[in-house]
Parts: structure tokens; C-alpha cells; sequence
């Protein structure tokens, strides 16, 4: 092999095993998150991939969560939704039990709800509140005529109903399946498809 001129072996080889090591120094520090980095691209093509289901279409089925042990707000999100919210600059978080934040309070005195988690969340952009109750299996038209009452838009949701209102900067909506009702209120911070997405993790 023809040598370069100008070129010093005592000067290149050093410099060549130095490069090495710096190289095998940061693969082995970035060697514990691959594992994570893989299981998260995974979650995250599989849900982007996956054929969304129209609501009147879905079939009856029973919740996904079990109602009848705790339930944090972590259980109530599916994992992308989940980041979006909890990754949002200053997002903040509230679980409590409290009764859906709804403004039409006289459905909540008619379905007299048993509150398994309320989820609160606080962002410069605005405010959501979720709660999921255990109510009677026969609630849903009592909800449907209820919230049709006050200007809602209700549509068949697999055995129960589901209703929306859009008023300025306020969404509201309402999903009442299976014996679970499932209401979100969503005040001038609205994560795409936000209510859609958590009902159908909640009923699988």
C-alpha cells in the first residue's frame, strides 16, 4: 500500500484507538435503553396501524377494566393517550373520586353513579376531567333522553349510548355501556379524538 505523505503512524494509530474506545464507551451506555426504546416503537406502530371501529358498529362486549377492583387513572388510558397527556409541557394530574364534572347535574342525581376514578388534568392550554362510574345496566336511556334534553347529539354505542356537546370551547361527552358510564369534560385543551379513544380502550 502506498503511504500518504505527510502522514505519521505514531500519530495515527494512538488517535485511531481513541476513537474506538470513545465509540465503544457510548454503545455501551446506550445498551440499557434499547430494550424500553423498542417496546415503546412497538406500542406506538401497532396503535397507529390499528382500523379505527364506528362507534354504532362495535359489539357488545364487557368493559376491559375490572370495575370491581381499584382503579387508578393509569387503567383508564390507553398507553399513547396516556403520553400525550402526561408529556404535554406542564400538564398536571388529579385522581380523586368525584362526581363527573358534567353540567347537567340532574343526570348524575338520576343515574346516582358509584365512582370508580375521577382523572383531573391541569395544562396552560386548559382543563379535562374524566370519571368512570358503575351506574344500573338499564342507565343508558335514561342518559339518552337526559342529555338529548339538553342539546347533546346521541348516537348507539354497542348496547348503550353515546352523547357529545360542543358549546364554545367546552366538550362534553358521554358514553353509557354495560352498566359503566364514562364522562369527559374538556375545557379549551382538546387532544385529538380524546373522548372517542378512551371509550374504546375502557370497553375493548
Amino acid at each position: 500500500m502506498a503511504r500518504i505523505g505527510g502522514r505519521n503512524l505514531w500519530l495515527a494509530w494512538p488517535a485511531g484507538l481513541f476513537c474506538a474506545g470513545v465509540v465503544a464507551a457510548l454503545v455501551w451506555l446506550a445498551i440499557p435503553a434499547v430494550p424500553g426504546t423498542i417496546a415503546f416503537v412497538g406500542d406506538t406502530l401497532r396503535a397507529a396501524t390499528s382500523a379505527p371501529e364506528a362507534a354504532g358498529a362495535r359489539p357488545v362486549a364487557e368493559a376491559a377494566l375490572d370495575t370491581t377492583a381499584d382503579i387508578d387513572c393509569r387503567d383508564l388510558y390507553p398507553g399513547t393517550l396516556w403520553l400525550e397527556l402526561a408529556w404535554s409541557p406542564q400538564s398536571l394530574l388529579s385522581q380523586n373520586r368525584n362526581a363527573p364534572a358534567t353540567e347537567v347535574t340532574s343526570l348524575v342525581d338520576a343515574l346516582q353513579p358509584s365512582v370508580r376514578v375521577t382523572c383531573a388534568w391541569r395544562e396552560t392550554a386548559g382543563t379535562i376531567s374524566s370519571t368512570l362510574s358503575v351506574v344500573q345496566t338499564d342507565a343508558a336511556p335514561v342518559a339518552d333522553l337526559a342529555l338529548r334534553g339538553q342539546g347533546f347529539a346521541c348516537v348507539a354505542y354497542g348496547s348503550g349510548v353515546a352523547c357529545t356537546r360542543i358549546s364554545g370551547a367546552v366538550v362534553e361527552e358521554h358514553v353509557v355501556r354495560d352498566g359503566l358510564w364514562l364522562a369527559s369534560v374538556e375545557r379549551s385543551w382538546h387532544p385529538e379524538d380524546y373522548g372517542t379513544r378512551l371509550a374504546a380502550f375502557v370497553w375493548g
